[in-house]
């Protein structure tokens, strides 16, 4: 055995011979997630799902002596209490050490991408490639990053296009749930079968995106037909139809084509994405813990 790989050290000395430096640990292949999900982080974002179903579903699920569809007109002012409450799941992921430095790198490369991206849409039905962002970053990273990556790409893209108001909580949940969504595909899924799989969750996703914020806001709508109009108290069917109905009288038109553009567009370069996220996320080795001989 040559001299140079024998770790020697001066007679009489207690110190143990120095160690090769030991590579981070790693699960399989492709498993790799930036962001884990910690017991503040599932609690934060838990209680906001809660508050966020509440905030959507209330006009499907009020009763008419409640003081939600008393106080309907006020409704988007008190839901904008949402917001901190969302950021709230980002700071958690932070505290539990789920972001370290180089994860939250990642969370502002990839946010800023998607701001960029968010304002290509303006003006053109149904194209909206920050969707490709929100869900290629959460299938390679994991379910906390994606909810992360979606809510703070909608606040920060907001802020560039003077979005802010009433609806951007309601706007950051969806977009966070959609992020989440994208993370919770099965694991195993690898090579085109996973593009396809993420490429119809888009197309899926994008449409409930649309349904769940004509909800957000259908409650307020006036000059609308009365088969359409919101009933306070009345039956969840019947309301239930009605939102159905106002959705495709009002928008159906732009949440297809979101999804069809969505779905086609992770097809062409979805592969690509993930491959290139999952070897940054490798390389950066994000949780690991630096040893020093």
């Amino acid at each position: 055995m040559s001299e140079s790989t024998i770790s020697r050290q001066p007679a009489g000395s207690d110190e143990p011979a120095s160690r090769p430096a030991q590579k981070p640990k790693s699960s399989k292949p492709g498993t790799v997630r930036a962001v884990h999900i910690g017991k503040r982080t599932a609690v934060s974002l838990t209680l906001v799902t809660l508050i966020g179903i509440a905030a959507f579903g209330w006009p499907l699920l009020a009763d008419p002596s409640s003081a939600a569809v008393a106080h309907s007109t006020d409704a988007p002012w008190l839901f904008a209490l949402l917001l901190p409450l969302v950021l709230a799941v980002v700071f958690a992921q932070v505290a539990d050490g789920g972001l370290d430095a180089k994860g939250i790198a990642m969370l502002g490369v990839l946010a800023a991408i998607g701001t960029a991206l968010r304002p290509l849409g303006t003006g053109i039905a149904g194209f909206e490639p920050i969707f490709i962002v929100l869900a290629l970053g959460g299938r390679a990273m994991g379910k906390g990053f994606g909810f992360a990556l979606g809510s703070i790409t909608l606040f920060s893209s907001a802020v560039l296009t003077g979005g802010v108001g009433p609806w951007l909580p309601f706007q950051m949940m969806a977009a966070g749930w959609f992020g989440f969504g994208a993370g919770c595909l099965p694991a195993r899924l690898r090579g085109r079968a996973e593009v396809i799989v993420l490429a119809a969750y888009g197309a899926v996703g994008a449409l409930i995106y649309g349904l769940l914020l004509n909800l957000s806001f259908w409650p307020w709508v006036n000059g609308i037909a009365s088969q359409l109009a919101y009933v306070p108290g009345a039956p969840l069917l019947e309301n239930l139809q009605r939102w159905i109905a106002f959705d495709i009288a009002t928008s159906l038109g732009f949440d297809l084509p979101r999804a069809f553009f969505t779905a086609v567009l992770i097809l062409i370069v979805g592969r690509p994405i993930l491959f290139a996220l999952r070897r940054a996320t490798r390389r950066a080795a994000f949780g690991a813990v630096g040893e020093f001989s």
